[in-house]
């Protein structure tokens, strides 16, 4: 009896074995225009088996569960959940599914309030990796190109972003969910500085001018989040040549993998010999740039990035100053390093994962005439995050954490010819976390509530910052959406340098913004209203005294931004026009009294134009800008006020073509541009002389562009890539 027991059991377990064995599921989601759709989770219902979508809205997952009937759920935040009735046999299945938007889906229009969105998916909605190369001044540089946006000031002796009233140190660059410490080249006062990253790098851009999600922190006025590629869609050498730098690239593609090289080499000193200068160049500047790019999927969903940069740069320049020397002699060496490593994979029961680790090293030695100050800052950064969605079309939840490690020190002589050295220096760890939702309540209403908190050790000191922004579908084709939220911000490190011992500086945004978007045109109309507390204040006659600092500063920012772009009305050309209108007043650093900042215009306008000339396999750009006069303060008419004398206005046009042909059989593209063609003589401040002359007077000497205009003449290769080269295709 007990051997035929036994010999029953064997006999299940083989049954149920073979019951189990393997099945492949495979397939494609696309949404109701045939384009494909990312970040879709498949499963089988009832189990735990089940994948998401990669970018190009492929799935793939394997199974062991017993033969038989199931259903296969596919499901997306916005578009209706679909169910597919599938039989396990083993044999291999291949599906291709749809799914249709929800009725008035808000999946996107969630985040429009503060946002301008370039993705894969909302192409229409700012700018994405072709629009940042090929727009007239910006010189491929991405900061240069969100300028032209609605709710920024063109600061052309900075070249960062300034948003809505805010300083360029409010507004934080994310890379890949991980915030970059050091987002721009190293440079002087009075030289603009670019970033550090090559737009090519990236598959779509989030420019958040207020209002912005709970899952970025650290920032007062704005966030610019930068989603790079995933794997590289071909094998190619690349080379460039142009008139400032040198360059050369390797991109090798796999099946699951992808490693590209960069090594870039910059030099001036040709350039500015053969073209007038506003300033002397003792050195030009020259710097060498290397990078390594890996990228391998793990699974259909699943995706390892690591990114590593490395450049060094030097220059001494010669300022016009309004000291008896006349000139000021300012030398500027710099070394950075970023690496960037994230990961991103499904998990079970729709959640997800998302984490990543940065780590960077930025050393910088100024030598303004006889001060020599070197300031070296190490960062690591780690974040983590659950997504699930598995509701599909009503809700979905975010859970995060960040840690960041930061050490800064600093060594000042404030005269090469004597001992004395300060050397200041501090360590910060900071933790936050947040929570977040978006969900749609009905078919013409969504919103997004969420919250975070951060804990400062330098500080001592925490926050808890709510945010929350509701959508309603107007029309088809229109939306309206409104965005609250409080946001806070360690001070600068220059000023932790001096008194560690401050507390989270803070805003309150209130945003409301109209949207129609319809057959390739978008306008956008946004109404803001933003508060400052407890911003730094110190005494501006003795900065380095820390008894003077604290965090008494207020200040506030309203305005209207309007954005429209237009590419339908005329075939082969695209523009926009952005409009801002700024209000502000602040009180903070070492002003006296509430003053319009010097950084604010009143009026930005920008207009954007580019246009593909198939005939002659070239498109043509123009840009200009124009910013309404900036506010300085007059030493030589104390009468007026502080911040009350008023700068020339701000006006450039500038020029690029591209044309596309082929060198030696390989794809290539020549490349010009210019800016500011006008020869407009702008202005962006004045430098005073520290002691007025005998009849009470202080001397001063214009703030103005290093160069009357940059004129730019570059040629791209492509080598071996793997598609036929089209010359009448756009450039990318």
């Amino acid at each position: 009896m007990k051997r035929l027991l036994l010999l029953a059991l064997l006999l299940v377990f083989a049954l149920r074995g073979l019951a189990q064995s393997t099945t492949i599921l495979s397939g494609t989601v696309r949404d109701g225009a045939g384009q494909a759709l990312p970040g879709v989770n498949v499963f089988l219902k009832a189990t735990f088996d089940g994948a998401s979508t990669d970018s190009l809205g492929r799935f793939r997952f394997e199974t062991q569960q017993p033969a038989g009937s199931y259903v296969l759920q596919a499901s997306l935040l916005g578009f209706l959940s679909v169910e597919r009735p599938v039989t396990l046999s083993g044999q291999p299945l291949r599906l291709d599914l749809t799914l249709k938007s929800t009725p008035h889906a808000l999946g996107s229009v969630v985040i429009t309030a503060g946002a301008f969105e370039s993705s894969d998916e909302h192409r229409s909605a700012a700018l994405n990796t072709r629009d940042v190369q090929t727009t007239a001044g910006a010189l491929a540089d991405v900061a240069a190109a969100f300028n032209t946006l609605p709710g920024t000031t063109r600061v052309g002796e900075d070249g960062m972003l300034f948003v809505r009233g805010g300083a360029a140190s409010e507004t934080k660059v994310y890379m890949d969910g991980l915030p970059v410490q050091n987002p721009y080249n190293a440079t002087v006062a009075a030289v603009p500085a670019r970033g550090r990253f090559s737009p090519s790098l990236f598959k779509g851009t989030v420019f958040s001018t207020g209002g912005y999600s709970a899952q970025y922190g650290q920032a007062l006025s704005g966030v610019l989040l930068l989603n790079s590629t995933d794997l590289a869609d071909e094998t190619q050498t690349g080379l460039s040549l142009s008139s400032l730098f040198l360059g050369a690239s390797r991109t090798q593609r796999w099946e699951r993998t992808s490693v590209a090289a960069t090594l870039d080499y910059t030099n001036l000193q040709p350039y500015q010999r053969l073209l007038p200068q506003n300033v002397t160049w003792p050195q030009s500047p020259r710097g060498l740039a290397a990078s390594v790019n890996l990228r391998h999927r793990t699974g259909q969903a699943g995706m390892l990035k690591v990114y590593g940069v490395w450049n060094q740069q030097q220059m001494v320049i010669g300022q016009p100053s309004p000291e008896p020397a006349g000139t000021q002699t300012v030398a500027l060496r710099a070394g950075n390093g970023y690496l960037n490593t994230t990961f991103r994979s499904p998990l079970r029961r729709g959640w997800s994962l998302q984490s990543g680790v940065g780590l960077s090293r930025d050393n910088q030695r100024v030598a303004p005439d006889t001060l020599r100050m070197q300031t070296l800052e190490q960062a690591l950064t780690a974040r983590l995050v659950l997504i699930n969605d598995s509701a599909a079309a009503r809700w979905n939840v975010k859970l995060g954490m960040e840690v960041l490690a930061q050490n800064v020190q600093q060594q000042v002589q404030p005269n090469a010819a004597l001992a004395t050295v300060y050397r200041p220096e501090f360590t910060e760890k900071r933790a936050a976390s947040f929570v977040e939702s978006d969900f749609q309540l009905s078919d013409w209403l969504a919103g997004r509530v969420g919250g975070r908190a951060e804990y400062s050790a330098l500080l001592n000191r925490w926050n808890a910052a709510p945010r929350l922004a509701l959508a309603y579908q107007t029309t088809e084709n229109s939306s309206l959406s409104a965005a609250y939220g409080r946001f806070y911000q360690t001070p600068d490190n220059t000023l932790l340098l001096v008194q560690p011992r401050l507390r989270f500086e803070q805003a309150t945004h209130s945003v409301l913004t109209y949207q129609y978007t319809h057959d390739r045109q978008l306008l956008q109309v946004e109404a803001y209203y933003k508060t400052y507390d407890h911003l730094t204040r110190y005494d501006g006659r003795n900065p380095r005294n820390p008894l003077a600092y604290n965090n008494g500063g207020t200040g506030y920012a309203r305005g209207l931004d309007v954005l429209w772009r237009d590419r339908k009305t005329v075939k082969n050309l695209e523009y926009y026009v952005s409009y801002g209108f700024l209000d502000t007043k602040r009180q903070y650093r070492q002003d006296p009294v509430a003053a319009v900042p010097t950084f604010a215009a009143r009026h930005n306008v920008s207009v954007v134009g580019k246009y593909w000339v198939g005939s002659l396999h070239t498109l043509l750009g123009a840009t200009y800008s124009y910013g309404s006069p900036r506010r300085y303060h007059d030493l030589n008419d104390p009468e007026r006020g502080y911040n009350q004398g008023v700068l020339p206005t701000y006006q450039d046009l500038s020029l690029n073509a591209s044309y596309v042909t082929r060198l030696f059989g390989q794809y290539t593209v020549l490349h010009l541009s210019a800016t500011n063609v006008l020869g407009r003589q702008n202005v962006f401040g004045y430098r005073y002389a520290t002691q007025p002359d005998a009849a009470g007077t202080f001397n001063r000497v214009a703030i103005t562009p290093t160069a009357p205009r940059m004129l730019f003449a570059a040629l791209f290769i492509s080598i071996n890539k793997n598609r036929a080269a089209d010359v009448n295709e756009r450039p990318e």
